[in-house]
């Protein structure tokens, strides 16, 4: 088949991959001038099955009241006045109840592990470098209720395979002896030894122009306008997918089947085919700084779990990512969120960096309530999902883009997950189905 990708972040690039690989015919569209220039550019770089647990938890509703109009806060909703905000809002009050979590969080180490897998895999098949470490995740923590809580979580996610394991801070510093200064404050920690780190730029531009060699066709400054259909019920498909090209022209590309992996932009082109996506734009902060101390500077990839933020070692760079702020589609910079960033950088690794020298970020992350991915079929036969994977969308990207591949293909994935629009398979026997719509 002719198949047309729409986004070419790592979800965008990673099915364009593995439906080349299946022998379909393979355009990607990006209206940026290469791929990975938008949400996927400069995020955390943790590969972090651990860190399944959502946003949406029992413990969430205390903390965004005890946050709302901080500037500073880990998590900042401004209140808009947009339907679908406040609508995500009261679906995200829901998915906080116990039995909810933990269903999201059976869902998230399922398809995050089979993307992990699949990742080494592709790593192995191409040999792509991406400044990736396999030295796991360290989370730590500085407040004993936290502590006590994640351990909670940590046993549900052993229970599903993740080696997510409770430790003290004497071997949280053992780990990372960068936090060594840090130990008085330290009430404990989990490690997840087979969780890794990678800048995932570097990896989606490699996988890229792996793709490019192989035949996939990248379309660059292209810009989406519209999805044309045609037919009614269940003969309804996308006819083809209206572009402004790089040289400001008007275009329609056919094909016979097209992807849908624009994260957050997703939305309002769906919305006009009355396919209403669960999905609002989450502004995700990280800062980059150069090394000065590589001895000062940690080595494990961590989550400063209360902070709210991820550090990556990646190379001669200290990659520090997180914050949520809900606002619509802004992206610019407050000044306050990248100051608090670095000010508690600087707090755990006083001399390993130029902290007068960071590069600033942000990014779109496309949040669903539950932190659950939309990644499978919808009413029109021809259009599929995979879009909605929120802060893990490098975690989930490899996987999600084999999982896309198949189901295109006609085929069930092999793993354990409620795809969009199909059957749930639950230990080979198929169960209750996810709406596409919500």
């Amino acid at each position: 088949m002719k198949v047309i990708v729409l986004g070419s972040g790592i979800i965008g690039t990673a099915s364009a991959w593995f439906l080349n690989k299946a022998g379909h015919e393979v355009t990607v569209i990006e209206r940026q001038p290469g791929a990975a220039q938008e949400t996927s550019f400069a995020n955390g770089c943790q590969i972090s099955v651990s860190h399944a647990e959502p946003w949406a938890n029992p413990a969430a509703p205390r903390k965004v009241l005890k946050w709302l109009g901080k500037e500073d806060a880990p998590l900042l909703y401004r209140f808009r006045p947009e339907w679908l905000q406040w609508k995500w809002g009261m679906h995200f009050l829901r998915e906080c109840a116990p039995a909810r979590t933990a269903w999201n969080i059976r869902q998230i180490v399922a398809i995050a592990e089979y993307s992990r897998q699949t990742l080494q895999s592709v790593r192995a098949e191409t040999g792509i470098e991406y400044d990736h470490l396999t030295q796991g995740i360290l989370h730590f923590y500085t407040d004993q209720r936290e502590f006590e809580h994640s351990q909670v979580t940590a046993r549900l996610m052993r229970e599903l395979g993740c080696p997510r394991n409770s430790i003290g801070a004497d071997e949280v510093v053992k780990i990372e002896p960068a936090l060594a200064h840090m130990r008085s404050k330290i009430v404990g920690g989990d490690f997840t030894a087979t969780d890794e780190s990678g800048d995932v730029y570097k990896f989606t531009n490699g996988l890229a122009n792996k793709a490019a060699a192989c035949g996939v066709d990248f379309r660059f400054n292209n810009t989406v306008t519209r999805l044309l259909t045609e037919g009614t019920g269940a003969a309804a498909k996308v006819s083809g997918v209206e572009v402004i090209d790089a040289h400001g022209h008007h275009q329609v590309l056919r094909a016979d089947a097209f992807v849908m992996a624009m994260g957050s932009f997703s939305v309002p082109l769906l919305k006009p085919l009355d396919i209403d996506l669960m999905i609002y734009p989450g502004k995700g902060y990280s800062a980059t700084y150069p090394i000065i101390d590589a001895d000062a500077a940690p080595i494990v990839s961590l989550t400063d779990d209360g902070y709210k933020l991820v550090l990556s070692r990646l190379g001669n760079r200290l990659r520090v990512a997180g914050t949520c702020e809900l606002n619509g589609y802004t992206r610019e910079l407050n000044s306050t969120r990248c100051e608090a960033i670095t000010r508690r950088t600087r707090e755990l690794f006083p001399t390993a960096c130029d902290y007068d020298n960071p590069v600033y970020w942000t990014g779109l992350r496309p949040l669903t309530p539950s932190n659950v991915p939309y990644i499978g079929k919808t009413k029109y036969a021809n259009l599929f999902l995979n879009t909605g994977h929120g802060t893990l969308g490098w975690t989930m990207g490899c996987g999600s883009g084999r999982a896309i591949a198949d189901i295109v293909s006609g085929h069930q994935p092999d793993l354990d997950f409620m795809f969009t629009g199909m059957p749930h398979r639950t230990q080979g026997r198929f169960a209750t189905t996810r709406p596409m719509q919500v």
